[in-house]
């Protein structure tokens, strides 16, 4: 049943997969032709699923593993990279660990207990190469694991794991793909302690931590032209059973290694007449003070818009982001990142790497957008 084809529509597979009907693996398929519907909201509580509750010690080794009690967890790794000639590349890895509901109720060794999603991009600054792929598998099998005892996750061949101080990242196909080791870095707790409130109810929030200003070196590849290249990353890990309230409709998100050694991290939720519900931010300091900004706090602002010519749908690439007194203007290195992964996890995103500029910070980082051709909905 490997590698079979999936259902058309988002909501059959989940189903399928839920009843541990389908094991599924999927690597760079193309999108299906219409939308996707999607499963039910993670936003919904259960009592199958343990909940994020503020005053619980977060620690950023003994956490860095799975956490199978929570509905959805992601490990989230993007950086920009330099070759020899000078070159820029950009690149995300993100696995996803979902336990779909009832599924433990289910006494079938052959049950989707939990599900491994993993998205993978390579994109060249000049526009001369882009690289997406995708992959979606139950846990079990030789098929996909995700260790709640240490940081190793994988699907197939594509990993993400720990080896003493040291990260590898894999991913690729026969298009592209890429393998890197990260060092370095020292942990951020996002909101309190680890507690990142994303809504007026703080029964919707996460466990987050990140790891900016990951040293990376290693190869990229666009089809069998191999390059070694250098760079910074950053690293995020979520874990939820209710991260997204029902009046949220998406996500304004970015991460930022600063150039004067700082970082930072700033979010806003977003309603259906794209208002902001809920905000916060992290900010560590090049001396390393770090300082959380609530809702009032932050603030993003949409500039330039550019619409996809391939789903219709226009996302603000740049933005003027305020934290505090502190002010950036992010600016994409290439308009057209868009992320279809309706094939595995029902939606479409923009996720692209930026540059930032403001009177005190510059930097690289990440922009992600998300609900704007629909609601979404987290696996």
């Amino acid at each position: 049943m490997r590698d079979r084809p999936f259902a058309r529509f988002a909501v059959r597979r989940w189903l399928l997969l839920a009843a541990g009907l389908c094991t599924g693996a999927l690597a760079g398929s193309s999108p299906a032709s219409s939308p996707a519907s999607s499963p039910a909201s993670s936003s919904a509580s259960s009592p199958d699923y343990a909940a994020v509750r503020p005053g619980v010690a977060v620690d950023p080794v003994l956490d860095a593993g799975a956490h199978p009690d929570f509905r959805t967890e992601w490990w989230y790794v993007t950086g920009w990279l330099s070759e020899a000639g000078g070159r820029e590349s950009a690149f995300q890895i993100t696995f996803f660990r979902t336990r779909p509901a009832g599924a433990s109720a289910n006494p079938s060794r052959f049950a989707a207990r939990e599900l491994v999603i993993a998205h993978a991009a390579l994109l060249v600054a000049d526009g001369s190469g882009q690289w997406h792929a995708e992959k979606i598998a139950r846990s079990g099998f030789g098929l996909a694991h995700a260790d709640a005892d240490r940081l190793s996750v994988a699907i197939d061949d594509w990993h993400l794991k720990a080896a003493g101080p040291e990260l590898s990242a894999s991913a690729g196909d026969a298009a592209g793909g890429f393998a890197l080791r990260l060092r370095g870095g020292s942990a951020l707790l996002n909101g309190v302690d680890g507690f990142s409130q994303k809504g007026p109810d703080p029964a919707s929030a996460s466990y987050y931590v990140s790891v900016p200003q990951l040293v990376v070196e290693g190869t990229v590849r666009h089809g069998t032209v191999s390059r070694a290249v250098t760079g910074r990353a950053w690293l995020d890990h979520e874990w939820s059973s209710r991260f997204l309230d029902p009046a949220a409709v998406g996500w304004d998100w970015v991460g930022l290694n600063l150039d004067d050694g700082g970082a930072l991290v700033a979010f806003r939720l977003r309603t259906a007449a794209n208002r902001a519900h809920y905000a916060g931010a992290t900010w560590r300091r090049a001396d390393g003070v770090v300082r959380h900004f609530g809702p009032d706090e932050v603030r993003f602002v949409p500039g330039r818009v550019w619409r996809s010519p391939r789903t219709g749908i226009a996302y603000p690439v740049a933005w003027h982001v305020a934290v505090g007194e502190t002010t950036v203007d992010l600016v994409p290195f290439t308009d057209d990142q868009e992320a279809d992964t309706r094939r595995t996890t029902g939606a479409v995103y923009w996720e692209g790497a930026v540059r930032a500029a403001g009177p005190k910070l510059t930097g690289r980082g990440f922009l992600e957008l998300t609900g704007y051709g629909t609601p979404l909905v987290l696996p």
